[in-house]
């Protein structure tokens, strides 16, 4: 009885509650800053890096080196700081990953060459990664379940919203070194987790009463840990391979010679909004139908809207926007409903080493996996049929979820 009495004693404060909830919330949305940061400022930063002129093919190569070294650092940091997680806390470990990722963005200011340019992007990938699955599993234990899905819902919606401000310091800043002192507020942020937030109750409890160490792979986890994997894996395969190249298969659409501009671009914030209004929607939906309904339902309609988009549109019509605006709705829906179903698969113990191999091992096959739609598009014929095969891991992630406990 002495355990029940004592675990959770931070939800009893609501105003440490929320406050944690609003850290946890700028790390998340400045993840997503940072993330996207870079893409924006390539084209200037790399010349200036180099100290000559390169050309169109010479900066996307250097461009593929930025972006892949960045996402190996995520993948790497996710699987990491979710086994300190477990270690030390979710509150130093959240401190220790918000500072990791906002110290070498703010660094990038002072990088005298591309190759320390690069060395930087992969530590702040590994920062970021240890953010999103740490924030999730901390907000997931300190929430109260009335109301727990709902908030992983909005938090899911943070990253996109860094997206969008990224776009804003593009048109602010017009340096690109300038924009990246940015990573200042990560670090602040860090400081005011470390000293104000309250630890997770749960954690702390279980640190307290515990005293064997499971194991990720014995018989009672490896089931989760291998359903979550796949399932999480296969959606992020999806889409990513669908989001990436959306936007061209609609250019493909087109009559020759037109721009797309303003269809590419108005597709482009359906995709956005979609998504955030779906994760916004997540925990409602959660909370009146339980996860694996919620994930069954919204899979069901990602396979059923990528069929009706590459199968039903030979030439671009307005009809496009409204499916690929459904599309998304359900894209959202999954990341949000995901973040809430996949932590409480595993005893708390071992609950941020699990999610964050759940959340990453799929992220190295999510990367080779989309590097084969030029190969598709050449032997399928057409970018609607090679990103119809990308519809194929979310009906794995349906089977896997309607058969799972």
């Amino acid at each position: 009885m002495q355990t029940l009495d004592v675990i959770d004693l931070e939800a009893k404060s609501i105003s440490g509650k929320w406050l944690a909830f609003g850290l946890c919330a700028v790390s998340y949305i400045l993840s997503g800053t940072v993330s996207t940061l870079m893409s924006v400022y390539l084209p200037v930063a790399i010349p200036e890096l180099r100290g000559e002129a390169v050309s169109q093919a010479q900066l996307g190569e250097m461009g593929a080196y930025v972006s892949a070294i960045y996402l190996y650092g995520w993948m790497v940091g996710g699987l990491l700081f979710g086994v300190v997680s477990d270690r030390i806390g979710r509150v130093k470990s959240l401190a220790l990953v918000t500072g990791l990722y906002g110290l070498c963005t703010v660094l990038i200011t002072l990088v005298p060459d591309w190759y320390s340019l690069l060395a930087l992007r992969f530590f702040a990938g590994m920062g970021v990664g240890g953010v999103l699955l740490i924030s999730t599993v901390y907000i997931s234990e300190i929430w109260e379940e009335r109301s727990r899905a709902v908030m992983l819902g909005i938090l899911a919606v943070c990253f996109p919203i860094g997206i969008v401000t990224t776009g804003s310091l593009n048109l602010i800043f017009s340096h690109w070194r300038t924009a990246f002192g940015i990573g200042v507020i990560p670090v602040l942020a860090a400081v005011l987790i470390l000293f104000l937030a309250p630890e997770s109750g749960k954690w702390r409890i279980t640190k307290t009463v515990s005293r064997d160490v499971e194991s990720l792979f014995d018989k009672n986890n490896r089931p989760n840990v291998i359903s979550g994997a796949l399932i999480f894996g296969c959606v992020l395969i999806s889409l990513w391979g669908i989001f990436s190249w959306l936007p061209t298969w609609a250019q493909t659409l087109l009559a020759e010679g037109e721009a797309g501009q303003k269809e590419r671009g108005l597709i482009m914030i359906l995709l956005g909004m979609g998504g955030i209004i779906g994760g916004v929607f997540s925990g409602i939906f959660i909370n009146r139908f339980g996860k694996k309904k919620t994930l069954i339902g919204t899979f069901t309609l990602c396979v059923v809207m990528c069929f009706v988009l590459f199968l039903t549109n030979s030439s671009f019509t307005s009809i496009i926007y409204i499916e690929t605006a459904a599309l998304a709705f359900g894209f959202g829906i999954s990341q949000g409903a995901l973040s809430s179903y996949i932590p409480e698969l595993f005893p708390i113990s071992i609950r941020g080493t699990a999610t964050g191999f759940c959340f990453n091992v799929g992220r190295f096959f999510t990367a080779t996996a989309v590097f084969f739609i030029g190969s598709l598009v050449s032997v399928l014929g057409g970018f609607g049929n090679a990103l119809l095969v990308f519809t194929l891991p979310f009906v794995i992630a349906l089977i896997i979820t309607a058969r799972s406990r």
